[in-house]
């Protein structure tokens, strides 16, 4: 039998959860994180303010566990050609951002465009924009920067999707939303590496509705829009673009917006 790592559903639709909400304390089960709270620090230390910054979402990037972070690029970023000793994939939160080989034509990804880098292959990252922000995670740290005569081959093919080249599901083709077709709420495929995957979440701007999981290694990523989480305490929290959401077990979070714009949610989730 397929497992589902976690189902959206409109409000009033609640029978994907293998457990009641008598059976779990659901709210507490969940944590959030505001865009707000991020500390930022340089990426690099060594390249000092040359250095893109990052705030930690998840995990621990010089640790050794999978990882969640933010990067902050200034208008006008490049940086000089480089490796990374693991693999990451990242999607565009904010700005223009473009990464490939450095003799590559530039192709600048916008919001919601979805890259991933493999490790020891050379690169440059260029960014451009007001302001211009980048989600990125790892299977597994430490994250380091490291010079490109350290380079290797690791067998992997470095990918770069334009938002407008996502392949999108409603209802009728997903089993992870449970709604009626008529609605704007689909699902974008992205990766799926064992037990672990990653996909991206399109809600209507009028939506109200919840996400269940039953996931082991629920983390969500506002990429873009400004859902609300409506709380069973009262106390309603807006997140904004590059705010996080996780979940540990079985679980519930409402979510809704009266906004003029979708949202778009990044949302990793693993099993066991």
């Amino acid at each position: 039998m397929k497992k589902i790592y976690w189902v959206f559903v409109m409000m009033g639709i609640n029978t994907a959860c293998s457990k009641s909400s008598k059976e779990v304390d659901l709210e507490n089960s969940i944590s959030i994180k505001p865009v707000s709270e991020i500390v930022w620090r340089p990426l690099n230390p060594a390249r000092g303010n040359k250095s893109p910054l990052a705030g930690n979402i998840w995990g621990n990037r010089n640790g050794t566990e999978p990882t969640g972070f933010l990067v902050k690029f200034v208008d006008g970023f490049s940086s000089p050609p480089h490796i990374h000793n693991v693999s990451y994939r990242a999607i565009v939160i904010k700005g223009l951002v473009h990464n490939d080989d450095q003799d590559a034509e530039e192709m600048w990804m916008s919001t919601g465009s979805f890259w991933t880098q493999p490790a020891g292959q050379s690169h440059i990252t260029s960014a451009k924009g007001e302001e211009n922000i980048a989600m990125v995670e790892i299977d597994k740290g430490p994250y380091l920067v490291k010079p490109t005569y350290d380079s290797f081959v690791n067998g992997e093919k470095p990918v770069n999707i334009d938002y407008s080249n996502l392949v999108w599901q409603n209802s009728s083709a997903s089993e992870l939303i449970s709604i009626s077709s008529e609605t704007a709420t689909e699902l974008a495929l992205l990766w799926q590496r064992g037990s672990s995957g990653g996909q991206l979440l399109k809600l209507p701007s009028d939506f109200h509705g919840e996400l269940l999981s039953n996931s082991v290694g629920f983390q969500a990523v506002v990429i873009a829009g400004k859902p609300t989480y409506i709380s069973g305490s009262g106390t309603d929290i807006q997140l904004k673009p590059g705010s996080s959401f996780s979940a540990t077990g079985v679980s519930k979070l409402k979510l809704s917006s009266s906004g003029q714009e979708e949202s778009l949610i990044y949302i990793r989730s693993r099993i066991e």
